[in-house]
């Protein structure tokens, strides 16, 4: 579960290495995000390699959508899935991944959403 002032790692090579949530889309009262979710972020710290040809700058707002949450969650097979660290991708305005590669594989609740540009991008489905 992912509120506001929480800080979590970008899981692509946009050049962002940790972003702070800002606002929680889908709703005024709307207090959690939770794994598929988007959140409005700010961009907190770069990569060093990536520092003078990053997509994104410090300071800068973008969209994120949420991959990984260290918060449980329970699929209707029975398991349980636990990661061990809050992980999001930025996105554009139009929700389309700024970068160009996520470094990590992706949960399979993205798929049932029907974000086919993200799944194509990563390196696999969990």
């Amino acid at each position: 579960m992912i509120q506001q002032q929480t800080s979590l790692k970008v899981a692509d090579n946009s050049g962002a290495k940790i972003v702070k949530c800002i606002k929680i889309l889908g709703g005024a009262k709307k207090k959690y995000a939770v794994l598929g979710d988007f959140i409005v972020v700010s961009v907190k710290k770069l990569r060093n390699k990536l520092k003078k040809n990053s997509k994104v700058k410090k300071k800068e707002i973008c969209k994120a959508l949420i991959i990984k949450t260290k918060k449980q969650t329970k699929i209707k097979t029975g398991y349980i899935k636990i990661f061990l660290t809050n992980s999001v991708i930025l996105l554009n305005k139009q929700a389309n991944p700024i970068a160009t590669r996520i470094l990590t594989s992706i949960p399979h609740l993205l798929k049932k959403k029907g974000l086919q540009k993200i799944i194509n991008l990563s390196l696999g489905v969990v």
